[in-house]
């Protein structure tokens, strides 16, 4: 099944884009529940046309993987915000969509990419009881009061983390210094960083059966 484009009205005043994904199988096995992708885009991502959340990172994997074993929500963030300032829609948007899909709850997975990476790390401090494990990919330390100590909510969250050391847009020390933080307060956490990558390093990642399954490793 093709991924589908969507609005969801979250109140009188607002509404959000996703792209929600399931697998082919998804219909053929209606026993089965299935793991759950968080997944946040980066800058150039942001606006109201949804479809152009397809053109980078896993949704554009998404497009050839017609069986990929997860369900992938993927939210639009508006132009001129940033991950931080939409959580909570986000995860009213999650509560509203997770009730009518057969989703393994003990598996719910948060990942993004820049700027969404950015927002994995503040989301999954925001919540770490919602998340089984966290992939952020080239994220900035987020610009909210009480990081990077903050990343400490997510000490008992299994976090891999990736960056390229040739990022020009944002620096690798963001990734250092976060993944550091949250190992200093005893977190489970893996650096990886691509010695000859840049900051449109997620290819890496997302064509990685490796990456799927180490968020299969974890359960809550």
């Amino acid at each position: 099944m093709p991924q589908s484009s969507h609005r969801l009205k979250l109140d009188p005043t607002t509404q959000i884009n996703y792209l929600l994904y399931l697998p082919d199988a998804y219909q053929r096995e209606p026993q089965q529940r299935w793991p759950f992708i968080l997944f946040l885009h980066g800058s150039g991502e942001r606006g109201n046309v949804i479809d152009t959340v397809r053109t980078v990172g896993l949704p554009k994997r998404l497009e050839v993987m017609p069986d990929f074993p997860f369900i992938v929500l993927s939210p639009q963030c508006p132009n001129e915000e940033r991950w931080p300032e939409q959580a909570d829609k986000v995860m009213r948007l999650v509560d509203t969509l997770l009730p009518s899909l057969r989703v393994d709850k003990r598996r719910v997975y948060l990942t993004g990419l820049s700027l969404g990476g950015e927002g994995a790390w503040f989301l999954g401090a925001l919540h770490p009881e919602r998340f089984a494990a966290v992939l952020p990919i080239c994220g900035r330390i987020p610009a909210v009061g009480g990081f990077p100590q903050q990343v400490c909510e997510l000490k008992s969250v299994p976090v891999w983390v990736f960056h390229g050391a040739q990022d020009a847009q944002v620096p690798v020390e963001n990734s250092v210094t976060l993944a550091k933080t949250l190992a200093d307060c005893r977190g489970n956490v893996t650096l990886t960083i691509f010695e000859d990558g840049d900051h449109f390093c997620w290819g890496r990642v997302y064509e990685n059966p490796a990456t799927w399954e180490w968020l299969m490793r974890w359960q809550k």
